[in-house]
């Protein structure tokens, strides 16, 4: 058998020599709720991040939108490439910051394991429909915690799953790798977002406000950069991730304008009443018939509610396969016999 002796152990010495007194370093980590034998060549934090890219959730990942529904197009941002997105960023901002570039892949990579087909959409509606609620950050964990893995998990360190958890603005992160996914999540859906709304006719580029564009830039690659760079001015050698106040505020005037002219347009309403009616009818039915769900999600009944595990279920569902499921049930099949005309 061949011997990896020291391989390791050579990561966790350039982490000693060269990471910020503020990173999240290998060897420390808090380690997992099932314990393991160790890799004798990679980090946790590395296996962390190939059990994710190898799961099952983040395949799906490629189908499900981030703002379009079942666009047309091959260039349209879906949450594979946005999840893409956000590691390509979080990984740039843990470099500039000396931070643990391995741990901020795992999280960007895992924060939206438990997102809903129909984008941000599909999350206000199931949120309506359970009656314990639904958030996507939340539902990310139970992915990586219990429905991974035919309901064994995929047992992820602490660290990660806190990131993932933590990702969203209302998130406080335990590590500064967590809070650079948080940064780098806001930055990515914010500019890619507006390239799409761009791409579909939606917006025109000069629809943006000068006051933004002088400050960010006025293409994604100029307002990322701006991003990185401001994020590096006002945090290295700190123990925080944040960007100066007048980037901040520019990217706060971008997601606003966004919400009021893509997100909450009325071709975006008129396409999420379409999704809640497709969605309720379908909560409805699989809450009143269990025996229906495939054989994993049956056999998570008897630990959780019904509403929770219908809501994995949905959750779980690729916007084309929430379509092919919805016309399964409701729609009626054709109907010919086999000695008709004769």
């Amino acid at each position: 058998m061949e011997d990896f002796t020291g391989v390791k152990e050579r990561t966790y010495a350039i982490e000693e020599q060269f990471f910020s007194p503020f990173a999240t370093k290998s060897k420390n980590t808090r380690g997992r709720e099932r314990e393991e034998e160790p890799c004798a060549m990679r980090t946790d934090f590395q296996r962390d991040r190939d059990r994710i890219i190898y799961c099952k959730s983040f395949l799906r990942l490629k189908n499900k939108t981030q703002v379009f529904f079942s666009p047309e197009g091959d260039h349209y941002v879906t949450r594979l490439t946005h999840t893409l997105d956000v590691a390509q960023i979080a990984r740039s901002l843990a470099r500039v910051l000396c931070l643990n570039e391995d741990l901020a892949e795992a999280i960007a990579l895992g924060h939206d394991l438990g997102h809903t087909p129909f984008g941000h959409s599909g999350e206000r509606i199931l949120n309506k429909l359970s009656p314990t609620g639904f958030k996507h950050n939340e539902q990310s964990v139970r992915v990586v915690d219990v429905l991974e893995k035919d309901g064994r998990g995929l047992n992820l360190t602490f660290e990660v799953r806190d990131g993932i958890l933590n990702h969203k603005r209302s998130g406080n992160p335990a590590t500064l790798e967590g809070k650079c996914v948080s940064v780098a999540d806001r930055v990515a859906y914010i500019n890619h977002d507006l390239d799409d709304a761009i791409r579909a006719g939606i917006l025109r580029a000069e629809d943006v406000p000068e006051d933004i564009t002088a400050i960010l830039g006025k293409t994604s690659k100029e307002r990322i950069n701006t991003a990185i760079c401001s994020v590096l001015r006002t945090s290295r050698g700190r123990n925080f991730v944040k960007m100066d106040d007048e980037v901040a505020e520019a990217s706060e005037k971008l997601r606003a304008f966004m919400f009021e002219r893509v997100y909450f347009s009325d071709s975006a309403r008129g396409e999420e009443v379409k999704a809640e009616r497709m969605l309720s009818a379908m909560y409805e039915y699989f809450t009143s018939h269990p025996d229906e769900l495939p054989a994993t999600f049956i056999k998570l009944l008897g630990k959780y509610p019904v509403e929770q595990v219908v809501c994995d279920y949905l959750s779980s569902m690729t916007d084309r396969y929430a379509l092919y499921k919805f016309n399964t049930v409701f729609v009626p099949k054709g109907w010919t016999h086999s000695d008709e005309g004769n």
